[in-house]
C-alpha cells in the first residue's frame, strides 16, 4: 500500500536489518543484491565497491527500488539515487554500516582490513514512492 513512511516504519528501517536494492540491467532486466544499509533522516544510504554491477546500472539510471522484509512485515521505498562518489564518505559510510551490522571492534577492523583498499561510493535514496505491509 503507498503511503508515506510512518513512526513505526521509522524504527523498523533504523533496526539492523538486510535490505535488497533493485537497478535495472541494460537489457531492462531487474538486478537484486541484498545490502548493509542505513536509514538517516529520511533517506536509505547503501553503499558499494566500484565498478560493481549495481554500480554501473545506477550511474546510467539512478531508479531504484529497497526492500526491507521480515516475515510479512515489509517496507519498499522507491526513488532515485543521489551518488556520492566522494571517497572520504563512502568510506566513512561503510564504516558506519559495518560497525552497525558487526559492532565496534569487528566493524573497525573490517574497516581496516577490507573496505579500505576499496574504492566506495555510496548512494542516497529519498522516497518517491513508499509501499508497506504490517504496520
Amino acid at each position: 500500500m503507498k503511503r508515506p513512511i510512518t513512526p513505526e516504519m521509522r524504527a523498523f528501517l533504523t533496526e539492523p536489518r538486510f535490505g535488497v536494492v533493485g537497478t535495472t540491467n541494460p537489457n531492462g532486466s531487474p538486478h537484486l543484491t541484498a545490502m548493509w544499509y542505513l536509514y538517516e533522516g529520511d533517506e536509505v544510504v547503501f553503499n558499494t565497491a566500484r565498478g560493481r554491477l549495481k554500480d554501473r546500472n545506477l550511474q546510467r539510471d539512478q531508479r531504484a527500488s529497497f526492500i526491507v522484509a521480515e516475515g510479512y512485515k515489509f517496507v519498499r521505498v522507491d526513488g532515485r539515487v543521489t551518488i556520492v562518489d566522494e571517497a572520504a564518505q563512502g568510506q566513512a559510510d561503510i564504516r558506519n554500516m559495518a560497525i552497525r551490522y558487526h559492532g565496534q571492534e569487528r566493524g573497525e577492523q573490517m574497516s581496516r582490513e577490507t573496505f579500505s583498499k576499496q574504492e566506495r561510493i555510496s548512494y542516497r535514496m529519498s522516497a518517491r514512492e513508499v509501499y508497506a505491509q504490517g504496520f
